[in-house]
């Protein structure tokens, strides 16, 4: 069987009695980072047997993992923090644990992209949840297929690129469009600064931006 864990996006303390108790009684941990996958388990007093799982090895490993679990051996997958599967890896390894008919069962849990949505003020009954945008490739055609959404578009972005991203979304939806940035969700200096994009980009382009971002954005009208 392969369990799907939820790691806590900041706060240690977000995590659940019942991904502990997976956590204790699986053979293996998949961890996406295995360095900071140890803290979270440390502090919980967890000692099992620690595996890499992440987009580099992922295509490799993800046929013998399958086959290990098929062999009777029961396997957890931790990823940096949020859920696995959202923006992280777990896709290739539970679609091939399907095919395989082997069990997968997903628990809830902390990801970073619903506080930030209703942290935000923005409308919340629709939305889409885009992940990070285009670097380079696509990324005028994606801007260009946002300005047309309708409904509260979400994005990861990381701190180094927030500013330019603002500027980006400026340029394609406006000055005035409504957004929210979060930052540092759950942690001791967690931020939401709402606004428009254009009260937004100049706010975040007068200070260095550190942590994990999220943006919220309203959508078209």
């Amino acid at each position: 069987m392969l369990y799907i864990i939820p790691s806590p996006i900041g706060n240690l303390a977000d995590f659940t009695f019942r991904a502990l108790e997976v956590l204790q009684s699986v053979d293996v941990i998949l961890a996406e980072d295995t360095r900071t996958s140890l803290v979270l388990l440390n502090h919980y007093a967890i000692q099992k047997p620690l595996s890499p799982y992440h987009q580099h090895n992922e295509h490799k490993v993800t046929a013998h993992l399958v086959a290990q679990i098929q062999n009777v051996i029961t396997m957890a997958l931790i990823t940096y923090a949020c859920t696995p599967g959202i923006s992280d890896p777990a896709f290739l390894l539970v679609r091939e644990c399907i095919n395989q008919q082997v069990k997968v069962e997903c628990l809830p849990g902390a990801t970073a992209f619903v506080p930030a949505l209703v942290n935000s003020g923005l409308p919340m009954h629709h939305f889409c949840f885009e992940g990070f945008l285009p670097l380079k490739k696509g990324r005028q055609t994606f801007f260009k297929k946002m300005a047309e959404e309708e409904r509260t578009m979400i994005f990861y972005e990381s701190p180094m690129r927030l500013v330019k991203t603002l500027k980006d979304f400026i340029q394609y939806f406006g000055n005035d469009r409504q957004c929210c940035v979060s930052r540092e969700l759950s942690k001791r200096f967690e931020e939401n600064k709402r606004g428009s994009l254009k009260e937004v980009h100049d706010y975040f382009s007068a200070k260095q931006v550190k942590g994990e971002i999220v943006i919220v954005v309203d959508g078209k009208k």
